[in-house]
């Protein structure tokens, strides 16, 4: 009887832990609002992003421009326990880890071959209908720049 109590609670618990990660307020599609956003020059610009469950996980999918105008695509897929998961597709980074610092608000950190490349804050309106991206990271000459990106959920 105690392993069925055991089982059952486990069982509630990954569900529930599912269920959780599928209403986060980040979910979703989400594209930019470049009149509200402000890039240092020659900034990559991610147009559209997609948070969706992956399993027990999360893909980040994201599409955008870089400085000259050409598509730019990344994928990464992880959990949001700070932890480096792989980065596919960028040029600038080749690992991410996201740290929930609330139920709106996550920091995120990117590497290249183990040094940190970027560092951000994403925070979701209590509304859940928009949300702010801050950035710093080095820019193509090696200095830190700042942008801020806003995006509105579709």
């Amino acid at each position: 009887m105690k392993v069925k109590v055991i089982l059952l609670a486990l069982a509630v618990f990954f569900v529930a832990a599912v269920v959780a990660s599928a209403d986060s307020p980040h979910m979703g599609t989400w594209k930019l609002n470049e009149a509200k956003s402000h890039f240092a020059k020659g900034a990559t610009k991610n147009n559209t992003v997609v948070y969706e469950p992956a399993g027990d996980m999360i893909k980040v999918t994201v599409d955008g421009t870089d400085s000259s105008g050409g598509a730019t695509h990344n994928d990464w897929t992880g959990k949001f326990d700070g932890k480096y998961y792989d980065l596919n597709g960028s040029p600038t980074a080749d690992k991410r880890s996201y740290t929930r610092v609330n139920s709106h608000t996550l920091r995120f950190r990117e590497q290249k071959a183990g040094k940190v490349v970027l560092t951000g804050t994403i925070t979701v309106a209590r509304n859940g209908k928009s949300r702010t991206v801050s950035t710093n990271g080095r820019d193509a000459k090696g200095k830190w720049v700042h942008n801020t990106s806003v995006f509105d959920k579709q």
